[in-house]
């Protein structure tokens, strides 16, 4: 087995998820053993930069230049943090694979603006500063041939978690949701995945305008509130949701100015019952996603990831939407729910420094296979 690092920073930017693996062999042989894991938060002033840099009033051309870099060398310092923690050095670890940091992602056309996506943390400086090759910038390869660059992670579900005995859907919540349909004793054609819609980030937004905190602890506020109708209905009747797959979508679509609109709308409800019906549209998209794939889904598998993952009663709102499908989490599994998204990286990583495609055409509507991500080396001497 060699040693890799996968680094992943989400949409819900609530800290970077930086994972050691031992891994080796490809494809479905791939075997993975977590060795460490750590979210490191994102430090506060280039969280505040890039808060203002996702926002189409504040942008501005030079931060975003400065950030790509400045975004590669706190990843190099958390990376070495983790390699300190466990006594290694940068001569230990085969590959880094980093997601970077979304910035814009546009799916599809719009106007004259052609379907692209920027995701900073460059990979040369990153590379460099940590003296280990990097995998970085994996969306682009899939876009340029006719994909939606997303999602990505449903070759990792595929290899990992892919069954002959049950029908699988494996869910991933963070800022955004989305889910990978594995069938059952399927190959990698039959793959189905999309993102849902909103999983962390509408909550997330109330709960720091509403409560000053970074979000509802295991569901405990939206559990008391009950249910606004009119605002339940407005949500989910949301173009996006009729939308057919494959589809993606992001802070573009229900970010920062989506979730103040609405709040300035339903400023006059109690703050509980806005937590309790973001919770439940999170929770009902997700399992109107989940039907968009089969109508009946008895006997179906669902398993849970994310940041989400630890909010038990949207967990339960989940089960209670689905009531035909077991819910559990990637940690029955044992994979830390936290870690998979940075651990689907390096498999995607791996992928790729053995020169093998990685993308999913039913998952992203890519046109060909491709192989992802652009390789940074370094020069020891």
């Amino acid at each position: 087995m060699k040693l890799a690092i996968g680094i992943m920073s989400g949409t819900s930017l609530d800290g970077v998820d930086v994972v050691l693996v031992q891994i080796k062999e490809n494809f479905k042989d791939t075997k993975v053993k977590i060795v460490d894991f750590k979210t490191y938060p994102i430090e506060k002033e280039i969280k505040r930069r890039i808060i203002s840099q996702l926002n189409l009033n504040t942008s501005n051309v030079k931060e975003i230049t400065s950030l790509n870099f400045e975004i590669s060398e706190m990843f190099a310092r958390q990376t070495k943090s983790l390699l300190e923690a466990n006594g290694l050095t940068s001569e230990d670890i085969s590959f880094v694979a980093s997601h970077g940091q979304t910035i814009y992602h546009l799916p599809k056309e719009i106007g004259d603006l052609r379907p692209s996506t920027l995701q900073l943390g460059d990979g040369s400086v990153l590379a460099n500063n940590l003296n280990i090759t990097t995998i970085s910038n994996f969306r682009t390869a899939d876009m340029a041939v006719g994909g939606q660059g997303a999602p990505l992670v449903p070759y990792a579900d595929y290899c990992l978690y892919s069954s002959d005995k049950v029908e699988r859907i494996m869910l991933n919540i963070g800022g955004i949701a989305n889910v990978t349909y594995l069938k059952k004793g399927g190959s990698l054609d039959d793959v189905i995945a999309f993102d849902t819609g909103p999983g962390n980030m509408i909550i997330n937004y109330f709960m720091e305008k509403l409560y000053d905190l970074p979000y509802d602890n295991n569901g405990d506020i939206a559990k008391k509130g009950e249910l606004i109708k009119p605002l339940f209905e407005e949500l989910v009747n949301n173009e996006y949701f009729k939308l057919p797959y494959p589809k993606s979508t992001g802070r573009e679509d229900f970010g920062s100015s989506f979730s103040e609109e609405i709040l300035n709308k339903y400023k006059n409800e109690k703050k509980e019952d806005l937590i309790a019906t973001a919770t439940h549209f999170t929770a009902k998209t997700i399992s109107m996603g989940c039907k968009l794939i089969c109508d009946k889904l008895e006997g179906f598998e669902l398993i849970a990831s994310g940041g989400g993952a630890h909010n038990a009663y949207l967990l339960k709102l989940l089960s209670e939407y689905l009531k035909e499908v077991k819910v559990t989490t990637t940690s029955f599994y044992g994979l830390n729910v936290d870690a998979k998204e940075a651990l689907a990286f390096v498999i995607l990583g791996n992928e790729t420094l053995s020169g093998k495609s990685s993308n999913v055409k039913s998952a992203t509507g890519a046109k060909k296979d491709v192989i992802l991500g652009q390789i940074s080396n370094v020069i020891t001497k």
